[in-house]
């Protein structure tokens, strides 16, 4: 199903200058195939104004808000870019979530009049408003806003997180239930959608895979050409809040002849590891993402060696689908998540299990079994994700409304 020529509204966690990919950006984009989409920065807040105000985004940013810079951009013919011209109040140091329910109703405002200005502006009617997460600045937006539809999306779990737990404990389940419909990246998060939202629904997640192809030449990095044997290897952010480190270092110990190389900046944690004294743990330090894809090409098994907690249990891993899509033998933690790949990813919940798995990966591996994991990952669309939006918001939207809408896009 598609939905076509409406009038679309999104916030969230990110605004469209970021420099990093967002699953927001991706659906926006999506979206502006066949609709109008107005995508809203995140409004400053007092105390970004005033610590970040050196950076040139923030900077631009208060131009707008002191009206020297336009806050309505367009992007392309069906693309619109709002900056917020209100600032909001920092408030999350609140000690009670009723005084910050108060401003944050207040903030919500605020808010609301800046997307209203621009709603008005560009003669939009009848929107759906899409929430990238944002538990607190979305919270009242559908009474302030009254779209047609109100979709509430959820691609982390935000409340593992202190900043968020502190008052999202009580506000975000009230926030899930009033939405008209809930959608999730993961089967993990969409389930707790449901407990709050019985309208919620399992979209899946889009991938930009352009990058990783396994036909293509790919010179093996100066850094690791001196590294022979099996090559057991992770590629992105090196942070033990979603890596287990005592899982690699007794993988290493226990395996002396495999290689284990880690591509990607190191927290403390990592830094101060054991894993820098063991001498077949290789660490190349960060590295861009156009770089990448040489690194997988000449690793033997690719690994996802997730510790299980209530930031990562629910998680998507876009690294995997990458791995898969290079056509490499994938070795990860189990979750409710990874259940999804289950028929082309070798699971594993221990140390005997990830070295068993390890040992049947090498031992499988196959051109067919390739061309099978690039197939499975490049079936996860940004086009098929914005496709179960649609059917999402269709299943609320009653017959009678359905004038705007499409099965063919």
């Amino acid at each position: 199903m598609c939905i076509r020529n409406r009038d679309i509204v999104i916030i969230g966690l990110q605004p469209w200058y970021t420099k990093i990919g967002s699953n927001c950006k991706n659906i926006a984009q999506e979206f502006a195939k066949e609709n109008r989409v107005l995508y809203v920065n995140v409004p400053l807040d007092r105390r970004t104004a005033m610590t970040e105000k050196n950076n040139p985004d923030i900077s631009h940013h208060l131009q707008v808000v002191n009206g020297k810079e336009p806050s309505l951009v367009q992007l392309n013919e069906n693309f619109w870019n709002l900056y917020p011209s209100r600032v909001l109040e920092s408030i999350n140091w609140l000690p009670s979530t009723s005084l910050f329910s108060v401003f944050n109703k207040l903030n919500n405002r605020r808010f609301a009049k800046s997307i209203q200005a621009a709603i008005r502006q560009l003669g939009f009617e009848n929107i759906i408003l899409f929430n990238d997460n944002d538990i607190f600045r979305g919270y009242h937006l559908k009474e302030l806003l009254r779209p047609a539809v109100y979709v509430y999306y959820s691609r982390d779990y935000l409340l593992a997180v202190d900043y968020w737990k502190k008052h999202g404990e009580k506000i975000e389940p009230m926030h899930i239930a009033k939405a008209d419909v809930g959608v999730a990246n993961s089967l993990y998060l969409a389930d707790r959608l449901k407990t709050y939202n019985p309208n919620s629904y399992y979209v899946g997640q889009g991938c930009d895979l352009n990058l990783f192809n396994p036909d293509k030449h790919y010179e093996m990095p100066t850094d690791i050409t001196g590294i022979s044997g099996t090559v057991i290897g992770y590629v992105g952010a090196l942070t033990s809040l979603r890596l287990d480190i005592p899982l690699l270092e007794k993988m290493a110990q226990a395996k002396p002849q495999w290689k284990i190389v880690l591509v990607g900046h190191e927290d403390e944690a990592f830094r101060k590891s054991a894993l820098h004294h063991l001498p077949n743990v290789y660490f190349t330090g960060g590295k861009p993402m156009h770089l990448l894809p040489a690194y997988i090409r000449h690793f033997d098994i690719c690994i996802n060696p997730q510790v299980v907690n209530d930031l990562t249990v629910g998680n998507y891993p876009l690294k995997v689908d990458e791995y898969l899509a290079m056509g490499k033998p994938v070795l990860a933690t189990r979750t409710p998540t990874m259940e999804l790949f289950r028929d082309h990813v070798y699971l594993a919940e221990d140390l005997s299990s990830y070295i068993s798995q390890a040992e049947k990966a090498l031992a499988e591996n196959s051109d067919e079994k390739a061309a099978a994991r690039r197939g499975f990952a490049l079936s996860h669309t940004w086009e098929n994700s914005a496709a179960a939006i649609y059917d999402a918001i269709l299943s609320f939207e009653q017959p009678v409304k359905r004038g705007h809408l499409s099965e063919h896009c």
